[in-house]
């Protein structure tokens, strides 16, 4: 029998009514660990957008060996709120499963003079310096009590499910791993042995959940580090949960060694966990569960149609558009808001805020920023540029109901996303652009390209609102010969070709990504750059710092750090470091210096209208989500 993306299913007792679940993300709380409203609200969306199972980020059990991170479910007073947010879930027709975790273990955010708690005397992951203090057995035994304790308070908030945190690295997938388990008890040696902890947790949740109550368990079968845990021991682990009575496997890969393996980013291939999720499916009688850059709907119903997956999950495309599911039901795919795996969703968790989404300003705001309906009111509105920020504020002021006039310079709309979506491994930018042309033209913006916005034809157009979002320039940094290089802008948009030994001058993710695109097609491409090290100053998670940084070693790129270009010629570039004079032997040069603000008309602007507001990289050059944000935000508080 055919297996489609919208059946009715079952995973345990639990009726599911399609197979797309909302994978588990972090979700900040309140002080004592309780979900905030905000949280509420955010999970309510993403039922109300068509999941058919929400499955929460890890709630710990206790906080008595280490910090609160997230959100916890260890006392009765945590209820209340997970009440809420289940119960609000349910009004949509989703389940909700509960997500326990013992704890994070030498992944904890912790200081670099406190030991955090580990399976072993191991070093921890943010300070490796710093040696880890194993659990004592009485400690695991006391977890053990607390996730059956938790489980059971999920119960009682209406949980469909309980989901064991078992993966990715965390503190249980730390006692499964060898290289960070090197206890002689019963909790290490053996696979049985390292994988007792976790057992014992099973079997506490199934002791404190009734039947109706589905137990599923994330773990991680093949981490893809060197050295670490590979598939072949990660299928015994799967035989083994297999037996110890849980309704489903939940298949991960990856850890923070390396962790654009587990969190996708833009460089990630399609599906790129597929292999590691077959594998196991293959071996185990429950269903399996499995998520990993799954966004494109044709995929995401070849895998269920196939039998790869039981169940396919979404992370960040479920930020990025909550109503995935309702729109690939209806057939509406040109309206689903692309996640472009830029992770500005988990830099924003890691620095200590909340969730910020870069192409949803609404994401975690759901209620603050909801859009003014349209109340019949005239308003008129000019926007100056055709990139990512001048198309959301277009999009957004057709929204409110207002007339909108768009200019562009070019002959297409897209801006800066065209050479940020130049290289093939960032064609999920290339989406972006499609969307939002897409939503222009569907919502019936007045676009006027090929139109250059000048002191002259910017007066008598009765707009009330003007926003200047004319994007951002290339810097021509003042060197001998700059004339002769290609600009990286114009090389990702095609616009120029390289030969065959290139110099890419700066080291940003501009500069590093052209460098990546080149590197196949030449025999040798450097990348000089002038701070201590590339992406220095590039503001952006540590898993994409991770996976471009290794895309550059795979790739076999020269770095050159901490050196400044002094000259260019038809045949070299000479260069400065630590005091030393240098030249590399090129026949093409890539300028990727950076960027100046194209902000020339704000003051003349401002002569002439009442409400101006310049935006994205007009103001300074920036990122994506800052466009996209400015664009929305300055169109939904007019009045």
């Amino acid at each position: 029998m055919s297996k489609s993306l919208f059946d009715k299913t079952k995973i345990g007792n639990m009726k599911l009514k399609n197979r797309i679940f909302m994978s588990p993300m972090g979700t900040s709380g309140e002080a004592d660990g309780s979900y905030t409203m905000d949280a509420v609200n955010y999970f309510m969306e993403r039922a109300k957008g068509g999941a058919g199972l929400i499955i929460t980020g890890a709630n710990v059990v206790s906080t008595k060996y280490e910090p609160l991170p997230c959100t916890a479910l260890s006392n009765f007073h945590h209820v209340e709120r997970l009440d809420m947010l289940i119960d609000r879930c349910h009004h949509y027709g989703a389940k909700v499963c509960v997500q326990l975790s013992p704890g994070l273990g030498r992944q904890q955010f912790t200081d670099p003079f406190t030991p955090p708690y580990s399976a072993g005397s191991v070093g921890s992951f943010w300070f490796p310096d710093l040696i880890c203090k194993p659990f004592s057995k009485d400690d695991i035994h006391y977890l053990v009590e607390k996730i059956g304790y938790s489980a059971s308070l999920a119960v009682a908030a209406g949980a469909d499910a309980v989901e064991l945190h078992a993966y990715g690295g965390y503190l249980l997938d730390q006692f499964h791993s060898k290289q960070w388990n090197n206890r002689t008890d019963e909790y290490g040696g053996s696979l049985e042995n390292r994988m007792r902890f976790t057992l014992e947790c099973i079997d506490a949740i199934k002791k404190n959940v009734p039947d109706s109550v589905a137990v599923l368990v994330k773990f991680t079968p093949d981490q893809r580090v060197d050295g670490f845990r590979t598939l072949d021991e990660g299928i015994e682990m799967a035989k083994i949960l297999d037996k110890s009575g849980v309704d489903a496997l939940h298949v991960d890969t990856g850890c923070y060694e390396e962790w654009y393996q587990a969190i996708t980013t833009v460089y990630s291939n399609e599906g790129h966990k597929l292999d590691v999720q077959k594998a196991i499916k293959e071996v185990v009688s429950v269903p399996v569960l499995g998520d990993g850059k799954l966004l494109d709907p044709q995929l995401a119903a070849e895998v269920v149609e196939e039998g790869t997956l039981d169940y396919v999950g979404l992370a960040h495309q479920m930020l990025a558009d909550p109503y995935w599911p309702k729109k690939v039901k209806s057939g509406h795919t040109e309206d689903i808001v692309p996640c472009v795996g830029c992770n500005e969703c988990l830099l924003a968790g890691f620095s200590g805020k909340h969730y910020y989404c870069t192409v949803n300003p609404t994401c975690y705001a759901e209620k603050e920023y909801a859009l003014p309906k349209p109340d019949g009111t005239e308003r008129s509105v000019l926007v100056i540029g055709g990139g990512p920020g001048g198309m959301e504020a277009a999009i957004t002021a057709r929204r409110r109901g207002f007339k909108v006039q768009l200019w562009e310079k070019e002959s297409r709309l897209g801006g800066t996303l065209w050479p940020a979506g130049g290289p093939d491994f960032k064609a999920d930018v290339l989406k972006l652009i499609k969307y939002l042309e897409t939503q222009c033209y569907k919502l019936g913006v007045d676009i006027r390209l090929n139109t250059t916005a000048t002191e002259d034809n910017i007066k008598g157009g009765n707009f009330d609102k003007v926003v200047l979002a004319a994007g951002s320039s290339p810097v021509k940094p003042r060197i001998e010969g700059i004339d002769k290089t290609i600009l990286a802008s114009d090389y990702l948009t095609h616009k120029a070709t390289v030969g065959k030994n290139v110099v890419v001058i700066g080291g940003g993710l501009a500069g590093c990504e052209a460098a990546c695109d080149i590197a196949p097609k030449a025999d040798n491409v450097t990348l000089i750059e002038m701070m201590p090290d590339i992406l220095y100053t590039a503001q952006h998670c540590l898993n994409n710092d991770q996976h471009l940084k290794n895309m550059i070693k795979e790739r076999g790129i020269n770095v050159v750090a901490g050196a400044s270009v002094t000259k260019i010629t038809d045949s070299e570039v000479t260069y400065t470091k630590d005091g030393e004079t240098f030249t590399v032997p090129c026949d093409s040069v890539i300028n990727a210096a950076g960027f100046r603000p194209n902000n020339q008309l704000e003051d003349k602007l401002e002569e002439i209208y009442d409400d101006v507001t310049v935006i994205g990289d007009a103001v300074s050059p920036r990122k994506i989500l800052t466009a996209i944000h400015e664009g929305y935000h300055t169109i939904r508080v007019m009045e």
